[in-house]
């Protein structure tokens, strides 16, 4: 008890007294000694430090007198309300009340539980520095990075460097970001990739701003979709850039592209203004530009189609419809000829596949078509025709049969009056565009980092 005391008191006399400043220490022994003319307090077993509402436990406690500093070794423990520090090895300096290790170090404020190679607590501003393999875990999130500077009174988390934060569905990686717990929200920067968990979409970008309670996150800065599709007989990849990505309820949900919007498949490839694609529904729909006018445009195999909105409907993997709505519009250049072109054009276009290979088109509304005739692949003259409705129906790409229905006109132009003329004969929406998205163009624009691949 005497020796209690004595520490106690001799302690007292060398701290200062206001009540937020006045250190006390405690333990089972201590030795007196002088190192380089600054007096040192070895304080050994059962050590206990308090100042003010801070609270640090350990086997072993050197106290530098002059400095206001405390070295605590082993099993060292340090609290202030709901805040608990583990390490191993650290300091506290009193006149500042911050807690520093330099080993692995363990915070824990009861929502979170944040671990690192080395650390930094001001008691103080409630804010921890971490260094070094920083892992931050709470309910929902696993948060990784290099640095990281937790705020404990706002819930929030700034990481820098390999950063990534993982939930039960999606794991962003980015350069850096601002994690704020509570609120569920994400502010990424650099080098962007998010990935879903069943691995077959990611997204990636250069600014992300994710908002889980409303299902909403928003990529900038070059933002692309890629997705593996596996589903069907055989490997795909679907490539959309914009301007502007948003999802909804990543990674299940829709994505929406907009401003210089281009789309990539193996199959077929489009530019637009805005891009809407439903993934559960395997749906892509696509819009053209309300200010400039300027229609979505969509290429399939040999063929392109224009209209104010455009819809493409996937089934395992393969085109299973195309919708071209109002204004619709398409060219499919002949496979015997490189400058023919057979045309349609109509208030409305359905094209139905079977296995991506087209077996019947219906055109709704003001038909107009130029269809180029071939007898054993030589050019045999042209059918122009109008109707208000009609079907095409098709085998191996070739028209089989051809149905018009109200007010049907055909017109059949010989070989000798067209040849040289083709473009006498065109349809008043023909554009021939050269624009189309190829995939080494779109791959450019990915961050180019591991988590890609």
């Amino acid at each position: 008890m005497k020796k209690f005391a004595f520490l106690l008191l001799l302690l007292m006399n060398l701290s200062a007294q206001t009540n937020s400043d006045f250190v006390t220490v405690v333990g089972d022994s201590l030795v007196g000694k002088l190192i380089q003319n600054e007096n040192v307090r070895e304080v050994i077993g059962n050590v206990v430090i308090t100042q003010g509402n801070v609270k640090a436990t350990c086997d072993m406690a050197i106290q530098y007198l002059k400095r206001n500093q405390i070295e605590l070794l082993k099993n060292v423990v340090i609290t202030q309300d709901t805040i608990t520090l583990l390490t191993d090895r650290g300091f506290y300096f009193s006149d500042t009340k911050i807690a520093v290790s330099d080993t692995s170090i363990i915070l824990n404020d009861g929502h979170i539980i944040l671990k690192a190679d080395s650390g930094l607590y001001n008691t103080n501003l409630e804010r921890a520095d971490f260094k070094g393999n920083v892992k931050l875990i709470d309910s929902a999130n696993t948060l990784q990075s290099k640095k990281l500077i937790y705020f404990n009174d706002e819930d929030k988390a700034i990481a820098v460097g390999d950063v990534s934060i993982a939930d039960s569905s999606s794991i962003i990686y980015a350069d850096s970001l601002i994690n704020w717990r509570n609120e569920q929200k994400t502010f990424a920067f650099n080098d962007i990739v998010i990935t879903s968990n069943e691995k077959d979409v990611k997204l990636t970008g250069q600014y992300l701003e994710d908002y889980k309670q409303e299902n909403y996150t928003k990529i900038t800065g070059l933002p692309t979709l890629i997705q593996i599709d596996t589903s069907g007989s055989k490997l795909d990849t679907l490539l959309i850039t914009s301007k502007i990505m948003e999802a909804i309820s990543f990674p299940t949900e829709v994505f929406i592209a907009t401003d210089s919007v281009k789309v990539w498949r193996s199959d077929f490839a489009s530019v637009n203004k805005r891009s809407i694609y439903y993934r559960d529904e395997e749906k892509i729909s696509i819009f053209k530009d309300d200010e400039s006018k300027q229609k979505p445009i969509l290429w399939f195999d040999n063929s392109q189609m224009v209209g104010d909105t455009v819809l493409v409907f996937l089934k395992e993997n393969a085109i299973q419809k195309i919708d071209v709505i109002q204004n619709a519009f398409v060219l499919s250049q002949n496979e015997y000829s490189s400058f023919r072109y057979d045309q349609v054009s109509g208030d409305t276009i359905y094209l139905h596949f079977n296995d991506s290979s087209l077996v019947r088109t219906e055109i709704y509304g003001k038909m107009l078509s130029i269809y180029y005739m071939y007898e054993e692949g030589e050019p045999s003259g042209l059918i122009q025709s109008s109707a208000e409705d009609a079907i095409l129906y098709f085998e191996d790409n070739e028209i089989v049969n051809v149905k018009m229905y109200r007010s049907p006109v055909s017109e059949f132009h010989p070989e000798k009056l067209i040849k040289g003329k083709e473009l006498d004969f065109t349809l008043p929406s023909f554009i021939i565009y050269k624009n189309k998205p190829q995939k080494e163009e779109l791959i450019k624009t990915l961050v180019q980092r591991k988590n890609i691949e």
